[in-house]
């Protein structure tokens, strides 16, 4: 399994952290070991001390593809759901100062929080679908996010990353995270949804 992740994906996200807009999707990977497994603790990192949390829509590939273009996307999607793209902030604004990869900032163990999936209709979520998504800190709305907001569409995503990598079946891509993302810390309660429907409850300990 590889697990694809999209920066930069909303306008408002990428100047919240004083990014450019890009030109292109941003893609970067992390390892099957940064997925956090069904009903395991997501222990706070001992070598963060700014840990954030960044809501994303996750699609799951169902079969494989290579090169698929845009009109045929979204054929390869069998499920989708909401999740959570962890950053080590401090250690990320430390690698990028020293022009460094983000690796230890983005793809360490249990980095990433998937919710229960969701059967995808690739017609239902066609190009022009709102799909509106959110979550909560401790029971307040933290982040709300819609795919019009989108700079790259699902399908723009999914024929730029197999133009580069084979997608398998079980494959992961994180979209990208709207405006909002901010620190969590021990003890906080962690809530996604997918509209109004609750996917996943994270317990920082």
């Amino acid at each position: 399994m590889k697990i694809f992740c999209v920066g930069r994906n909303y306008a408002a996200h990428a100047k919240e952290l004083g990014n450019a807009v890009p030109e292109a999707p941003v893609i970067f990977m992390k390892p099957d070991t940064a997925l956090l497994a069904p009903g395991a603790k997501f222990a706070y990192p001992s070598f963060t001390s700014d840990l954030h949390y960044e809501i994303e829509l996750v699609l799951r590939i169902g079969k494989t593809a290579k090169n698929i273009s845009a009109a045929n996307a979204l054929s390869c999607v069998d499920a989708i759901t909401v999740g959570i793209d962890f950053t080590a902030r401090d250690v990320q604004a430390d690698l990028k100062a020293k022009g460094l990869p983000w690796e230890k900032a983005k793809a360490w163990d249990n980095s990433a929080i998937v919710g229960a999936w969701k059967p995808f209709n690739a017609e239902a979520n066609a190009d022009g679908a709102d799909i509106l998504f959110s979550l909560t800190k401790n029971g307040q709305t933290a982040q709300s996010g819609t795919t019009q907001d989108m700079i790259y569409s699902f399908e723009t995503l999914l024929e730029h990353i197999s133009g580069y990598f084979t997608l398998s079946p079980g494959d992961l891509i994180y979209t990208g995270t709207p405006a909002g993302v901010g620190p969590c810390l021990p003890g906080d309660i962690l809530t996604g949804f997918l509209g109004e429907e609750k996917l996943f409850e994270l317990a920082i300990k």
